[in-house]
Formats: structure tokens, sequence, C-alpha cells
């Protein structure tokens, strides 16, 4: 199921390069939007040039991110060189700032979705979820931060009016990506129970988390309770919330949002 998931998003992906990015020379994020230069100043194909430069950056990301991402990863860089390669390149709208923009929005949209589901679109996604994970910076603002270059690239090879119309666009693909892709957002989850014991032992069995425990009583009824706290991120407070309920139906979970995080914390 991931697999077409991963497929899917490559399809929206080069669907927004090429009917709204290519035919205005417009540079897409990472190592793709290197493909789309190299694919417009020379004879090599767009789908080619993306496979080429992605091979050394997937090597990279076998030994940080592991197997299961690389695997959607390679499934996501072939499928995506295909379909940029089979895709016609199509002027959808003769206004550029909408190609812009649709662009934009469409290809976050596309990466966010692989991103979610275990992978990446390959090149400088993948050296954006590693500093993420030893950070707690975003991937859509790294992405952002890091293709700096490529606006740089696209004003001095096209112009700056391109240069900015490509800032635009890589700037509302970091923000989708960050709407969809929310792994890097931690949350504090307190639970506040009278089966704290049996909640703790299957958490600590199911959930990759470290939890705090204090004691206290109801304010009303001065019953005894056990208050549980944890620090998770978004994708793992459901799985969370069904554990606690299968032991106490009436545990009270307060759920907020956490700024920052100073001390150990995996990101795996």
């Amino acid at each position: 199921m991931k697999n077409l998931i991963v497929i899917a998003g490559s399809l929206i992906i080069a669907f927004a390069f090429n009917f709204f990015l290519v035919p205005y020379g417009i540079l897409s994020s990472g190592l793709s939007g290197i493909a789309i230069l190299l694919g417009i100043i020379t004879p090599f194909n767009t789908g080619i040039m993306n496979f080429i430069l992605n091979l050394p950056i997937l090597i990279l990301g076998y030994y940080k991110l592991g197997k299961e991402i690389i695997f959607n990863t390679i499934i996501c860089v072939v499928s995506l060189s295909i379909f940029l390669y089979i895709l016609p390149v199509v002027t959808v709208t003769n206004n550029i700032l909408l190609s812009t923009i649709f662009g934009g929005v469409i290809g976050g949209i596309g990466i966010g979705i692989i991103m979610k589901f275990s992978g990446t679109s390959g090149g400088l996604d993948i050296i954006a979820i590693i500093v993420s994970r030893t950070s707690n910076m975003s991937v859509g603002l790294l992405l952002s931060a890091m293709n700096g270059i490529i606006v740089l690239i696209s004003g001095f090879v096209f112009d700056w009016n391109i240069a900015l119309y490509t800032l635009l666009s890589i700037y509302l693909t970091g923000k989708m990506i960050d709407s969809i892709h929310t792994n890097h957002i931690k949350l504090t989850m307190q639970i506040v129970t009278t089966k704290g014991d049996a909640i703790r032992q299957e958490l600590l069995e199911n959930i990759y988390r470290g939890i705090t425990i204090t004691n206290g009583y109801g304010g009303y009824t001065h019953e005894p309770k056990q208050i549980l706290m944890m620090v998770v991120t978004r994708y793992e407070t459901l799985q969370i919330k069904e554990i606690v309920r299968s032991h106490d139906e009436k545990a009270f979970i307060n759920v907020f949002e956490t700024v920052e995080v100073d001390g150990e914390f995996a990101k795996n």
C-alpha cells in the first residue's frame, strides 16, 4: 500500500514539474530543481538527470535513515524519473505567477505525501530529514534554506525575475510539506488515570518513548491517581489514546504542543 502511495506522490510531483514549472524555466527545490535546470540547458532529459544526481544521496540515506525509507525513496526516484520522462511538457496557463503558485503547492503536496508514508523524493529531502532528526528544525524549513543556492543558479542562468518566481515556488513547496509531514512537531501528553501501571506497561511495550509518572489525587473525589507524561510525535498520539482507553475509559488526556525538546528524544 505504501509503495502505491509513493508512486502516486511521484506522479503528482511530475505533474507539477512538467505542467507548471518546466514550461517557464521555474526550478523546483532540491536536486529535482538542478535536474530541471540541466534538462533545460543541456540535451539530456530531466528524468534521466534526476536519477543520476540522486544516486550518491541514496547511498548516504541507506546508512543514515534505514532500509524502509531508502527503499521507498528508490521507488520514488525511479517512478518520478519515469513520469518526468513520459509526461509531456504542457503550458496549462499563460500566467507565470499562477504557474509558480500551483506548481509549488502541487509539488509540495506530492513530496509531503511521500514523506508522510516513510519515503522521500530523494536529493536534499534525505539530507533535510537527517538534519531534522538532530535538531528542532522542520523539514520544510531546512529544504527552503538549502535551496537558496537553487535560486542563485536560476538568477545567473536565466534572469532574476525567474529566480524570484523560483523562490516563491520553493517557499510554497516547503509550506505544503510542513502542513502534511508533521513528524517534526513534538507534543506533550499528560494522562491522568487510576490504571497507571497497566497503561505504563503497554506503552513501554509498544511506544518507543520515555514516561514520567507522578502521583496525585482527584480534587473533588480525593481518589488516588497516576499522572503519566510523555513527549511524542503527532503520529503516535492516536495509538497512545487507543492504549489508554483500552485500560481506562475515564482517563483524562491532555495534549499540547511542545516548543522545544532539550535532552534525549528518539527521532527515528
